[in-house]
């Protein structure tokens, strides 16, 4: 059960999606600096000006681990929610504590208030979600550039998001599906759920009753340029069952969609309580769960933690002391000590 429950703001506030069209905004196709980027500095979070045309005018944070990344380490992509930083959402996630200790480093894209009043990713925009566009592109960009500097492995690079910052990881996997190992989604939307403001704070509030398998399958790939047997990235999903922000019911549709793309039917392979007060549904075979979805109980809007766990994370804006480390469950899950993941 959870230990202390958020309570959610107002929805509209949280989201940034203003009813209101604002005017759009100019964007550049030029580098955003000419000088080549400075090393990174090992214990710190350090801004990248030069990454690419970066349509999508983000900012490149990155953090080197103290113990400097071997060669062909993973790459881990942290997309903040709206109203927070990349470098605090983070810290307080547990996203650094577990970068330092295992030598990963991450990548934390930031929006700026002049693409979003909220500093929300707008993962709802075809211009900034549709491969080789906006906020999209230069996300990508941002993971080419970040495995050149760190000499990543590009088979194992990984992408988690909260709340808008999750529902543009999950259009991330849809877009750039070969550049992801996997993904994690936290109080996310589904692919394709919204393309307007007035639709996405409609579809946040309630999910669409209509929405099915089979079609939730084909908003992933109409997106998507994955063509043959190649895999699917992997997909953890988390939860709050008290979201008063974003409607459960999304997580549910997600699940669906991922599943679906996966080749499973509706039922998870397993169904359990994997932690007090949390359920776990997973969907998969031979071992190797391909879906899951984790639902806590008495959580509301947020990112989970466990502070009594090291490296479990630290309650925040927008972070949740829910008993539950999501950020150490979906490394497991992502089997980042395994060098096949």
């Amino acid at each position: 059960m959870m230990r202390t429950a958020l309570r959610a703001g107002s929805m509209a506030a949280w989201s940034g999606f203003a009813p209101k069209p604002k005017p759009p905004r100019a964007r550049s196709a030029k580098p955003a600096a000419r000088a080549a980027p400075a090393p990174p500095r090992a214990g710190r979070v350090t801004e990248v000006a030069r990454f690419g045309s970066n349509p999508g005018a983000l900012r490149m944070l990155a953090y080197t681990p103290p113990r400097r990344p071997r060669p062909g380490a993973p790459l881990i992509v942290v997309l903040h929610g709206c109203r927070q930083t990349a470098e605090a959402f983070a810290a307080a996630a547990g996203w650094i504590d577990l970068a330092a200790a295992r030598g990963i480093p991450l990548l934390l894209p930031e929006q700026r208030t002049e693409n979003n009043p909220h500093r929300c990713f707008n993962w709802f925009k075809p211009g900034d979600t549709g491969r080789g566009r906006g906020e999209a592109l230069s996300i990508r960009q941002m993971v080419r550039s970040a495995t050149q500097l760190y000499d990543s492995d590009p088979r194992r690079v990984f992408i988690v998001g909260l709340s808008a910052g999750g529902a543009m990881a999950a259009g991330m996997l849809a877009a750039y599906p070969a550049t992801f190992a996997a993904g994690a989604v936290v109080a996310g939307m589904p692919v394709g759920s919204a393309n307007t403001p007035h639709l996405a704070l409609l579809r946040m509030h309630r999910a669409d009753p209509f929405g099915t398998r089979a079609g939730l399958e084909a908003a992933v790939r109409a997106r998507s340029s994955l063509r043959g047997e190649r895999a699917w990235p992997r997909l953890s999903i988390w939860q709050g069952a008290l979201d008063r922000t974003v409607d459960p019911a999304n997580a549910e549709l997600l699940a669906a969609q991922w599943s679906a793309l996966h080749g499973f039917g509706a039922a998870p392979t397993t169904d359990a309580e994997a932690a007090p007060g949390a359920r776990r549904r997973a969907w998969g075979r031979d071992a190797r769960t391909a879906v899951e979805l984790w639902t806590i109980e008495g959580m509301a809007h947020g990112f989970p933690v466990d502070p009594a766990l090291r490296g479990g994370g630290t309650p925040g804006a927008w972070v949740v002391d829910a008993g539950v480390a999501a950020a150490l469950r979906i490394a497991a899950f992502w089997r980042l000590d395994d060098s096949r993941a």
